[in-house]
């Protein structure tokens, strides 16, 4: 009894004006927002790590993704062979180097 005079209420008044300019501004509003906290960020930092991967060469000093430190001896298009000790050299995917090291890290960690 009560429920169907109060629906009959609403329905009478009819939508709010304006509420669905106001959605499409919300909407874009947040992808806006989410495009400065998200995305353009993690874009920086993927131009950071291709032109480093890229500067790579023969004798720098890297850690990879795993933590592992070592001395580039050769690489190619796709892979890095690292000195890690004497005698050991291990082979990693280019894209899994975290980080140049400066000259001379290796030996004074050792």
């Amino acid at each position: 009894m009560f429920i169907a005079s109060a629906h009959a209420q609403t329905a009478a008044a009819g939508a709010p004006a304006g509420g669905e300019l106001f959605q499409i501004i919300f909407l874009v509003g947040l992808f806006v927002l989410f495009y400065f906290i998200a995305i353009r960020p993690q874009r920086k930092r993927q131009k950071e790590h291709s032109a480093m991967v890229a500067a790579l060469g023969k004798g720098d000093e890297v850690v990879t993704s795993s933590g592992i430190l070592g001395k580039i001896v050769s690489l190619d298009d796709n892979y890095v062979v690292l000195n890690v000790s004497e005698k050991v050299e291990l082979k990693f995917q280019r894209v899994h180097i975290h980080a140049v090291l400066p000259k001379g890290t290796l030996k004074s960690i050792a």
